[in-house]
């Protein structure tokens, strides 16, 4: 159960999460949904900019595919109600080079942890190793 300290702190999702959210996708379960629209609505829920660059690799290199061009989607999917694009602001990129406990994954995954890290938001991805690094106490997990 959350506390509601917890519930007020900003939510911030992850790359696969916002393309799920963006596209109505089934991957969402209810409980997740949930989450989302309440931070939406409370214009608390958060995007790391490294999620755009992200993206646009991951459709560049064919790993995904968008319904439209790539800029018309990022943009419409920027324009969700309530959500939030975070700069990376140098705190940010500082936190992403010294994260504690060796988390050792992609730049970009290194980023959106700091990001919450940096702004003490909850933290919503579906990334096995991720979802063990805020286990070990690093990060609030959603």
């Amino acid at each position: 159960m959350r506390n509601d300290s917890e519930a007020e702190r900003p939510l911030l999702i992850d790359t696969h999460y916002w393309l799920w959210y963006a596209a109505g996708s089934p991957e969402l379960s209810e409980a997740d949904l949930s989450l989302i629209h309440a931070a939406a609505k409370s214009n608390n829920l958060l995007l790391s900019a490294i999620s755009v660059w992200e993206t646009a690799m991951l459709e560049s290199k064919h790993r995904i595919q968008l319904p439209k061009p790539c800029v018309q989607w990022i943009d419409e999917a920027l324009a969700l109600p309530g959500i939030s694009l975070v700069p990376l602001a140098p705190d940010i990129a500082i936190e992403s080079s010294q994260l504690p406990g060796g988390f050792r994954l992609s730049l970009a995954d290194r980023i959106i942890v700091a990001t919450a890290r940096v702004l003490g938001a909850r933290f919503l991805t579906s990334n096995k190793s991720m979802r063990a690094y805020c286990k070990e106490g690093h990060v609030l997990l959603a």
